[in-house]
């Protein structure tokens, strides 16, 4: 077409999700540093003969050629920067929790190319403690799911009322009503959590890992939960990825 100029850039990226498109395309879903979400067709990336098929599997993190279309962009190059899924593909439970991390940042992005800074740093920063493997693959996803959630608007309450905000770590924990909650505010059918527990999600959520590599199995199982329901609450949509977790 006469005028027409192809717009292309460059940018990292995590690869969040992978889709077969006919015979040897897939759709790869991006979520890049300065253009948030994208999603565009890697051409041929099925064959063999790709030059850049094992550099687009999920959580690896890319340096990639975006050219703009009308519909679906397309990926023009790619190079790999860390792909970290190469560490874990063998290892389930760490593979579970990057499948979930994956699926949240693909959640908490419901707009296409709507930059997320912070959010795409804290979920690269999520993968490659995975793929270090310094830390059990539950804390780092439910770290990340907290801090997620603190992005998105969402955090629970742990150091004060969610209701009242009186200051002090409360006993009773809902997920409606905000997550810690005092004596006073107290709704029916409230959880009450161990207090290890609360110092954990604490932990997790300010990034104290001397407490939280610490932490005990019944701790980890009950702040998982907490964790869990807490975000599918505010999602209102359960996460696909999320029971398939292993938290052996």
């Amino acid at each position: 077409m006469t005028g027409f100029r192809t717009k292309l850039y460059r940018d990292d990226a995590v690869v969040l999700r992978c889709q077969k498109l006919g015979e040897s395309d897939r759709i790869i879903t991006l979520f890049t540093r300065r253009h948030g979400r994208v999603r565009a067709v890697a051409k041929g990336v099925r064959r063999t003969t790709s030059k850049f098929g094992a550099r687009l599997e999920p959580f690896g993190h890319v340096d990639v050629q975006i050219v703009e279309g009308r519909t679906l962009h397309v990926i023009g190059q790619v190079e790999g920067i860390d792909l970290f899924g190469k560490r874990f593909i063998e290892d389930y439970p760490r593979y579970t929790a990057a499948s979930a991390i994956a699926e949240t940042a693909e959640r908490l992005t419901p707009v296409e190319e709507e930059p997320a800074l912070r959010l795409y740093l804290l979920t690269l920063g999520a993968l490659r403690a995975l793929a270090g493997g310094e830390h059990a693959g539950t804390l780092v996803l439910d770290s990340y799911l907290l801090r997620a959630m603190g992005y998105a608007g969402w955090a629970p309450a742990l150091s004060a009322c969610a209701v009242c905000g009186t200051d002090g770590r409360h006993r009773a924990f809902s997920v409606p009503a905000g997550g810690c909650v005092c004596p006073d505010c107290r709704p029916p059918g409230a959880a009450h959590p161990a207090p290890a527990t609360l110092d954990l999600m604490a932990a997790l959520a300010e990034g104290d890992w001397r407490v939280a590599d610490a932490s005990d199995h019944s701790a980890r199982r009950e702040a998982s939960g907490l964790v869990a329901a807490h975000l599918q609450w505010h999602l209102e949509r359960a996460l696909r990825s999320l029971p398939l977790v292993d938290r052996s």
